[in-house]
C-alpha cells in the first residue's frame, strides 16, 4: 500500500511502521546537530577548571555521545541500526552566557540518514553533563537541541536557517 502523507513512518491504514529501505542505493551521508546546556557561571569555571568531583566533564560527555549516536536505534523504536563511520563531539564553553554548546557530527555510508543519531548524541552528552554537575547545580537547562544540516540521500541537503 501506498500512502500520501509526508509522514513516512505510517501505512496506508496510518499503522506504525519501519520504513524499508532496501531498495534504496547506499550514499554517503552526514548529519550536524547542537544543542546548549546553560548553568551558574560557578558551575562553568568547575567544568572549565576540571574540578568536577566526578572528573573529566567534556571527556566524559564527549563519549557518553558517541555511544549514544552507535545506541540510536536501541532507544528510537523505527531507527534502523546503522553502521556509522564517523562521530565526532565537539564543545565551544560561552563565559558571558554561561553555557556549552554541543555539536555533533555523524557520518555513514548507506541507505538512510543519520539525523537522528545527531541528535541522539547531542541530547545525551548534554544530559551527561547535567549528570556530572548535578551535585553543584540542578538548575542547569538543555535548550536549542535541533538539526543544522543533513547532506545525502535522496531528499538532499538540509541547511537549518538561522
Amino acid at each position: 500500500m501506498t500512502t500520501t502523507s509526508p509522514l513516512t513512518h505510517f501505512d496506508a491504514t496510518g499503522q506504525a511502521h519501519m520504513v524499508d529501505v532496501a531498495a534504496k542505493p547506499a550514499t554517503h551521508r552526514v548529519a550536524l546537530a547542537q544543542g546548549r546546556i546553560t548553568m551558574n557561571p560557578a558551575t562553568l569555571a568547575i567544568i572549565l577548571g576540571g574540578t568536577a568531583k566526578k572528573g573529566d566533564v567534556l571527556g566524559i560527555a564527549r563519549i557518553a555521545g558517541i555511544m549514544a549516536a552507535k545506541k540510536t536505534s536501541d532507544l528510537i523504536p523505527l531507527c534502523h541500526p546503522l553502521a556509522l563511520t564517523r562521530v565526532a563531539m565537539d564543545f565551544s564553553p560561552d563565559a558571558d552566557s554561561a553555557s556549552i554548546v554541543c555539536q555533533a557530527t555523524v557520518e555513514t555510508v548507506g541507505p538512510t540518514g543519520v539525523e537522528m543519531e545527531a541528535l541522539t548524541a547531542v541530547q545525551i552528552a548534554l544530559l551527561t553533563i547535567y549528570d556530572m554537575c548535578k551535585a553543584a547545580d540542578r538548575g542547569m537547562t538543555m535548550t536549542d537541541i535541533k538539526l543544522l544540516e543533513k547532506h545525502g540521500g535522496k531528499s538532499g541537503s538540509f541547511v537549518a536557517t538561522p
